[in-house]
């Protein structure tokens, strides 16, 4: 089968080894239960808004015949304070896009919420509650969508907002996180694709 992910630096697993972002472990995870699962291209640069995305997207042009998908978007939006009702629309986009690359198939699109990176020791400027707030409102958003065209929906930021002033979780720069917090996130991901093959 046939992988496609789709993101920012969450995606990418800034500053870890690729085999530790969370795309490469879901693939290892599945793999070891004896489906053969291939990620064959990744679309994500760190920085990324849900609009740089889309372009990145418009350019590659992947075809639309992947067996899963992932989608983790939308946290460079809010970072840098764009308006949340253009990240809806954008975001409306990429899930339809999403979809298409899916063969169509819904159920094969994995959405994942964006993290708290507001917690993290990285953040020394910005109030933490309503970054959390923001954060919380940019999700509700994004399972609202998911839900109607009725993709898989993980909600990761509770565990970002767990660990997130545990070192084992984050990396040097202490805003980016680390295989260890993959791990958690692609199994609940692993869990989905060996339930639905």
């Amino acid at each position: 089968m046939k992988y496609l992910a789709l993101g920012d630096s969450y995606t990418i697993g800034e500053l870890v080894e690729a085999k530790d972002n969370f795309p490469n472990q879901i693939v290892s995870i599945v793999n070891k239960q004896d489906i053969q699962l291939v990620l064959d291209k990744i679309i994500a640069v760190t920085g990324w808004t849900t609009g740089e995305l889309n372009e990145a997207i418009e350019k590659e042009k992947p075809p639309n015949n992947y067996d899963w998908v992932t989608l983790l978007i939308g946290v460079n939006n809010q970072y840098r304070g764009q308006d949340i009702k253009l990240y809806e629309q954008e975001l409306y986009n990429l899930l339809a896009q999403s979809i298409l690359f899916a063969n169509g198939r819904a159920s094969r699109v994995i959405v994942l919420s964006i993290p708290d990176w507001g917690m993290t020791p990285f953040n020394t400027k910005r109030d933490v509650t309503k970054t959390s707030k923001d954060i919380d409102a940019y999700n509700a958003i994004k399972k609202k969508w998911a839900e109607h065209f009725g993709c898989p929906f993980i909600d990761i930021t509770p565990l970002t907002r767990q660990y997130a002033k545990d070192e084992a979780y984050l990396t040097e720069d202490k805003l980016h996180l680390t295989g260890t917090m993959y791990k958690l996130w692609a199994e609940k991901a692993a869990k989905i694709i060996t339930d639905n093959s």
